[in-house]
């Protein structure tokens, strides 16, 4: 697959998943054409081009979040939107999804990455050791700290109901 091909193939899947992860849909961009910048530089010699710009993503991130300190801003659905067409949703699953992304704001951000790339990307454990470049019990126990904090965290609204508790 040539690269002008995987990034009409994955662009808006990756812009996705940067922006789930980054909660900021303009940093997001930046971080994806960054990586796809060097990915393109590289591009004959990556084995496995989905994995690897996933693992760029993501470690670029990770830096990210080391080397500057910014306020989280809630993305609004209009941002969420523009990168990939709505579907038919109810209104409860609007306040679903807003309630996740701002607990997923409070995660660390590696149990973040790995929880972001478990239930939003479908990766296995193993998958997700590779992006992170650790070990398939660091995966779990990262996945398993982020759930119970998840679990744990104080809900304004019921999310099954939609009414205040």
């Amino acid at each position: 697959m040539s690269f002008e091909e995987f990034v009409a193939e994955r662009l808006d899947g990756l812009l996705r998943y940067a922006t789930v992860l980054t909660n900021d849909p303009h940093l997001a961009q930046d971080i994806v054409q960054d990586v796809l910048l060097r990915a393109q530089q590289r591009w004959d010699g990556i084995a496995a081009p989905p994995t690897y710009v996933r693992r760029m993503v993501t470690n670029e991130y990770l830096s990210w979040r080391r080397r500057a300190v910014r306020r989280m801003v809630p993305s609004s659905h209009d941002v969420l939107d523009a990168l990939s067409p709505p579907e038919a949703d109810p209104a409860t699953a609007w306040d679903e999804r807003d309630a996740m992304l701002g607990l997923l704001a409070t995660l660390p951000r590696k149990q973040r990455a790995a929880v972001v790339l478990r239930y939003y990307e479908n990766y296995s454990d193993a998958e997700i050791a590779a992006v992170l470049r650790c070990g398939v019990s660091t995966v779990r126990s990262q996945i398993s700290r982020a759930l119970a904090t998840l679990r744990h965290a104080p809900h304004p609204t019921s999310i099954t109901t939609g009414v205040p508790e």
